[in-house]
């Protein structure tokens, strides 16, 4: 499995072979411990989150499902022994802190300052310059605080699968609203699973709450959610898209046919659809339910002293490690460090 875009994991077969422009140090440094931030780097985003998160190895168009990005691993090797950011930062802003951090805390904290929608709309015009910018907090409570809301961000953009634990109610499966705001779908719901049914339409009801998925639907899906987006890409309408029916998709400009690789795909819908659909309308509930949360804490982050990029550069904090991992937008292995 990988990330093909923000929250759609699909299936892949892991062989060179058969991947056009197999980036491998993303695929070398993969393991159960490695997570990917992704962002755009040559545009910006439109709305939604500014960057999204996978623990899976992500495809070129990961992000948005176009122009590309930036992969920012954690890690720069399979053990997760070095980390994927620049080697005096961490030190640096430990003694700032007085108090130690962990690589996991860098990648926590950025989640949780950029990977929702407050964000992008509080630096839009910051942001028609290409390029993420983090606001570093000089404050400990601040940064203890955003790392902590920073590693459930990441739980749910992975489905679960990283930075678990269940004593903090992040249980290492997929994440669950409780019983009474739990998407579900009835008996008289159930999307039909023969071919002649194939769903080949998605539509939504907001004064029923109904998610309608071709014959189907799903009950108690908030407006929020059908709305939730990545730049300016509906993520319900993307995910299904590539499950519907009918996925032929318009030729535009000199493109080359699609591989007849691409017609070989289910005649029905799969149960593992219905699966993983709920767990994304769980996944995207809940994380409708921490952006004012997110947004809080960046205003409060704003108000007191900041960490600036002067202060990095005159303790030598921004000196580049010796490698890295991130993806340019062709794939190659340029370096894209967290900082």
């Amino acid at each position: 499995m990988y990330g093909f875009r923000s929250f759609n994991r699909q299936w892949i077969i892991p062989d060179a072979r058969v991947i056009t422009q197999p980036n491998a140090a993303l695929w070398t440094s993969w393991s159960q411990k490695q997570v990917y931030l992704t962002a755009l780097s040559r545009t910006s985003p439109s709305s939604g989150p500014a960057l999204t998160i996978t623990g899976l190895i992500p495809d070129l168009d990961h992000y948005k499902g176009s122009f590309g990005g930036r992969v920012f691993p954690l890690w720069n090797d399979a053990k997760a022994t070095v980390p994927n950011i620049r080697p005096g930062l961490i030190g640096y802003v430990a003694e700032a802190l007085a108090h130690p951090i962990a690589p996991e805390d860098v990648m926590a904290y950025i989640a949780a300052i950029a990977a929702h929608p407050g964000f992008t709309a509080r630096f839009q015009e910051d942001l028609s310059t290409p390029g993420l910018r983090i606001p570093l907090t000089a404050d400990p409570e601040l940064f203890a605080e955003a790392v902590a809301l920073g590693r459930r961000v990441i739980w749910l953009h992975s489905f679960g699968e990283r930075m678990a634990d269940p004593s903090q109610g992040r249980p290492a499966q997929p994440p669950r609203l409780d019983d009474t705001r739990r998407p579900t779908i009835p008996k008289e719901g159930a999307i039909p699973d023969d071919a002649e049914h194939m769903p080949d339409a998605i539509h939504y009801d907001s004064g029923s709450r109904r998610l309608h998925i071709g014959d189907g639907f799903v009950e108690r899906v908030a407006p929020a959610v059908w709305d939730y987006n990545v730049s300016g890409k509906q993520v319900i309408v993307h995910w299904f898209s590539y499950r519907r029916k009918n996925r032929e998709r318009p030729l535009i400009g000199d493109r080359r046919p699609p591989s007849l690789l691409g017609f070989i795909q289910p005649d029905h819908w799969l149960s593992e659809y219905t699966t993983e659909l709920i767990n994304l309308l769980n996944i995207l509930q809940l994380l409708v339910d921490l952006e004012p949360q997110q947004n809080d804490l960046l205003t409060n982050i704003l108000k007191v002293k900041l960490i600036s990029r002067a202060d990095l550069e005159s303790a030598g904090a921004l000196a580049s490690p010796q490698r890295g991992v991130g993806s340019a937008p062709d794939h190659s292995t340029e370096q894209a460090s967290l900082f």
